[in-house]
């Protein structure tokens, strides 16, 4: 049995809209405020930008570094985080769209990884699993139905 050398995750769900507009949704810091980040998104998710990501349930806004936007299908973003095998200290976090049903719907992935196999590791790896699946339902039921699921979930 080979020895764990990095913590990492996956989650995915599917979204009934188009492809450009599931990745849109994400890429524009505007239509991001209004679903997932509750303290605002400043900055589109371009490639070399560095936006920041506020929550209201985690104090300040979080710098977020974006090293691929290919539009409309992957979105490869670096943040900080603790207990990273990361030299920097970052996590990367892939962001994938996949055409569906003749691009009726689509397929989200999104995929974070390095993350130290620790007790610190898993802690903030599973609280990130934990936002990332919840980001995939509030991304669902925003840009289907035009509902806001964070309002009042964490304050």
């Amino acid at each position: 049995m080979s020895e764990l050398k990095e913590l990492s995750f996956t989650v995915s769900g599917r979204v009934a809209k188009p492809c450009a507009e599931v990745y849109e949704a994400v890429a524009d810091p505007e239509q991001l405020s209004k679903y997932f980040t509750t303290g605002g998104a400043r900055g589109r998710l371009t490639p070399g930008a560095e936006v920041t990501w506020g929550f209201h349930d985690f104090p300040g806004a979080f710098p977020v570094r974006v090293l691929k936007a290919d539009p409309p299908r992957t979105i490869v973003i670096q943040w900080d985080g603790e207990a990273t095998t990361d030299e920097a200290g970052a996590t990367t976090t892939t962001f994938e769209f996949e055409p569906i049903d003749n691009d009726t719907r689509t397929l989200v992935t999104i995929t974070e990884s390095s993350w130290r196999p620790t007790e610190a590791g898993a802690k903030n790896a599973f609280g990130n699993c934990e936002g990332w699946t919840g980001m995939l339902a509030a991304l669902k039921v925003w840009i289907e139905h035009g509902i806001d699921l964070r309002e009042g979930f964490y304050k």
